[in-house]
């Protein structure tokens, strides 16, 4: 049977781990995929060491998991991987770029605290993504877990939103995000290729998500994507806004983060259906290159807002 090795990716966290071994030689092994398997589940994020950093490796690893599928917008960027894969890629560079203010420094490619694809009904496995080009500062990927959110918010916030649906909405990103923007920050730039997607989502179905769901494992996730958030299913009102904004920020002060410093020979994969994450941004100026293989699947609870019902 071929070894690998699983261990925590940051002391005192409680999800995340680090996993050393995985090659060409033990990743096609039945044992070691059963066992990425069970840590993906048990750890939400788990940070590859050490491999061979191309894409037919990060399509490997992301076979693990399940189907791969195409992103949900057909306008982002792609990368083809043979016949049958294709990578969305996530290039921010000087030309084509959102830029941000945070405590009065200008940041690009900073992307809010989110969950994939939550505009659409159904919400993809999860990701793998693979760093081509980083910044020489800043750009790290953050990730939040929603088992340990659910755990931190106040027991009163819990009650509530178990309760509660939230509308998401495909054109609510960068400057027209309504939730969960920190203190000192401010919208400086939007990209043209940004507003060209932005634009063509007017007038685009919505979706609907649980606040809250319940793994099969037993605990409860509180999955809120600030980022294209509208409002409170059937109470998108100024009462409700601000009962949304209140849980954002009890999010953003109670949760304990990863931040992944990208190094060369990594792979990192994330649970979309438990996890959420967000990109810090960095020199505007300077580039930042990743790709993410999809893995298909759906957890069953999302729905197409019906227009007029909510």
């Amino acid at each position: 049977m071929s070894a690998i090795g699983i261990a925590p990716v940051q002391d005192g966290l409680p999800f995340g781990a680090r996993v050393s071994g995985v090659s060409w030689d033990t990743i096609r092994d039945a044992d070691v995929r059963a066992q990425l398997q069970r840590a993906f589940e048990e750890h939400g994020v788990l940070v590859c060491s050490d491999v061979d950093s191309t894409s037919e490796m990060q399509v490997e690893i992301a076979s693990v998991f399940g189907p791969l599928r195409h992103h949900a917008m057909a306008e982002v960027s792609r990368a083809d991987v043979g016949a049958t894969a294709t990578l969305m890629e996530l290039h921010n560079h000087p030309e084509d770029q959102n830029v941000v203010e945070l405590d009065g420094t200008p940041l690009a490619g900073r992307t809010p605290w989110h969950w994939d694809a939550c505009y659409a009904p159904a919400i993809y496995r999860g990701g793998v993504l693979r760093a081509l080009e980083m910044p020489s500062d800043g750009g790290q990927t953050g990730f939040a877990d929603g088992v340990q959110l659910y755990q931190a918010i106040s027991p009163k916030m819990r009650e509530t939103f178990e309760q509660l649906d939230i509308v998401y909405d495909p054109g609510l990103m960068h400057d027209r995000q309504k939730f969960g923007l920190p203190a000192g920050y401010r919208f400086l730039e939007t990209s043209p290729s940004m507003r060209q997607v932005q634009d063509s989502y007017e007038g685009a179905p919505r979706s609907v998500h649980p606040a809250v769901w319940q793994r099969s494992s037993g605990e409860k996730v509180l999955h809120v994507s600030p980022w294209q958030a509208a409002g409170i299913a059937g109470n998108e009102s100024s009462e409700g806004d601000a009962l949304l904004e209140a849980l954002c920020q009890e999010m953003s002060e109670t949760m304990q983060a990863y931040w992944h410093r990208w190094s060369e020979n990594e792979i990192v994969a994330y649970d979309n259906w438990r996890m959420l994450h967000m990109v810090t941004g960095h020199d505007p100026t300077l580039s930042r290159n990743i790709h993410r293989a999809t893995i298909e699947g759906d957890y069953g609870l999302g729905r197409a807002e019906l227009v007029g019902a909510e």
